[in-house]
């Protein structure tokens, strides 16, 4: 009796209540009319953008990875919109919504540990060590903490864990939306004088500013589409030969599939002979480490090999193919002395790329154990330039020596360690029983693959591009967690 009293009170206060929701939406009612157009629009998606959150973290997510790209471009076109970066807004309402969850769940936090922290957390260390060295400190703190944050968002990937396949979904909807963009771009939707080719054309560069970036943001994420729309396609055939077909798994395989493809072409038309070079050899890598015997994907990949041999022999490829894939070995793999090299427009390019390689390596002679700090290139460039070339690009367009010049020996023995444990863990991860999630663990081999060869040409950790880096690791992390507790189940029960 007590319970049905009670009830019918809280039922009575919450409809002479309900008039209170007027409140904040005349509020927000009246600050739409009131703001410019642009901070309406802001406004009305950032609530938007709480309400999915609201429902599931995974939204925030979604949100985070394609909402980041667009920091150079709001930068460029409107200045001021936001009080601070896209991407830093993006990531806090990410935390914000996960941690919101986990106090409504009444959850606890709980921290997951992940072999792949080791070689990241060796890494951060080796570059904390080289503030002691550096010329800005305010440089320096920028730079580390874009790697604090890929370590947190992979904690945050491992909490998640249950709705892990979120993560690929995510990671190809932001490659997808960038991706059309680059395409509307070449076709005349944008562009520069400086970035025509093939005639009336444009180099497409998404929503990074430049070519080269944009096609190794597609490039870092299209080997994971592409894998992933393979696996549902795999569990699709596999089902409908059970008779127990699922329509979700074609669906998911036809947008994966297609929004790699869509990635492949835009970083194709981005014309960067960098991501060119790398995806050529990323996807032989994938193709290697596909079948379950590596000796039967390397037989694939020679037998490719020879195949694009032939065509190359007959000229039966493209010729501006072949003059961008010549030019692009020629300078990824040549290391000159530039000093008194004569520049002429046709040279130009590639000497001022290896004037900024060899500015790198007198950072490093100079302080050969922890450089001049990381993240300090461009702050320490005017004092080991070479004579001819008074501005700096940024980087060194070859992250291994950056990273030389900014963190010495010590860093670049750390990072070279952080990428070859992660190699080494995704390759042991390829024992994974489920299907789908092996198909996964070769894309972000692939992925792998990719960022260490285009890395000898540039920098990809810039337009908040690492924070999907976080997020593949993170889910790297989930997938090797997964394969260690199915053998250890798997041992247990023979």
């Amino acid at each position: 009796m007590i319970g049905v009293t009670l009830t019918g009170v809280f039922r009575r206060f919450a409809i002479d209540t309900g008039w209170l929701w007027g409140i904040p939406a005349l509020i927000l009612g009246l600050a739409i009319v009131r703001l410019p157009l642009e901070g309406a629009g802001v406004l009305l998606f950032g609530i938007g953008v709480g309400i999915a959150a609201a429902i599931t973290p995974m939204a925030a997510l979604v949100v985070l990875l394609t909402l980041a790209p667009l920091r150079t471009l709001i930068a460029t076109e409107a200045p001021g919109l936001l009080p601070f970066d896209i991407g830093q807004l993006s990531l806090a309402g990410l935390l914000g919504a996960w941690l919101t969850t986990l106090i409504i769940q009444r959850r606890a936090i709980r921290l997951s540990w992940s072999p792949v922290f080791v070689p990241l957390i060796a890494f951060i260390a080796a570059a904390g060590l080289t503030a002691f060295n550096a010329w800005s400190l305010t440089a320096w703190l920028s730079e580390w903490l874009k790697w604090i944050q890929v370590a947190l968002l992979i904690l945050v990937c491992l909490s998640m864990a249950r709705d892990w396949r979120w993560l690929p979904f995510a990671l190809a909807a932001a490659g997808l939306a960038n991706g059309l963009i680059g395409i509307y771009e070449y076709f005349g939707g944008s562009g520069a004088l400086h970035l025509i080719v093939n005639g009336d054309k444009f180099r497409a560069f998404g929503t990074f500013g430049q070519p080269n970036p944009f096609g190794g943001f597609m490039g870092l994420i299209a080997p994971l589409a592409l894998m992933s729309g393979v696996g549902h396609a795999l569990q699709w055939a596999r089902a409908r030969r059970q008779r127990a077909e699922t329509v979700s798994d074609l669906v998911l395989a036809v947008f994966y599939l297609a929004s790699g493809a869509i990635m492949a072409v835009a970083l194709y038309l981005s014309w960067s002979r960098g991501a060119w070079l790398a995806f050529v050899i990323c996807i032989g890598a994938m193709v290697a480490a596909f079948p379950r015997r590596w000796i039967v994907g390397a037989a694939f990949v020679g037998v490719a090999v020879l195949a694009f041999a032939g065509l190359w022999v007959s000229e039966r490829l493209p010729a501006s193919i072949v003059s961008r894939i010549q030019s692009a070995t020629q300078d990824t793999f040549s290391i000159t002395d530039v000093r008194g090299v004569d520049i002429d427009p046709i040279n130009y390019a590639n000497i001022e790329r290896l004037a900024h390689w060899q500015t790198a390596v007198n950072m490093a002679t100079a302080y050969p154990f922890l450089g001049v700090g990381f993240g300090n290139y461009e702050v320490a460039y005017a004092d080991f330039r070479l004579i001819n070339w008074k501005f700096a690009l940024g980087h060194a367009h070859n992250y291994y020596l950056n990273v030389l010049g900014e963190a010495g020996m010590i860093g670049l023995t750390a990072y070279l360690a952080l990428w070859g444990g992660i190699i080494v863990l995704t390759w042991r991860a390829r024992r994974h029983p489920d299907p789908l999630a092996r198909c996964m663990v070769v894309g972000l081999l692939g992925s792998w693959i990719y960022l260490a060869v285009h890395s000898l040409t540039d920098n990809l950790y810039v337009n908040n591009a690492f924070l999907h880096l976080g997020v593949l690791l993170g889910l790297l992390a989930v997938l090797d967690q997964q394969t260690r507790q199915e053998i250890r189940w798997l041992t247990r029960n023979i």
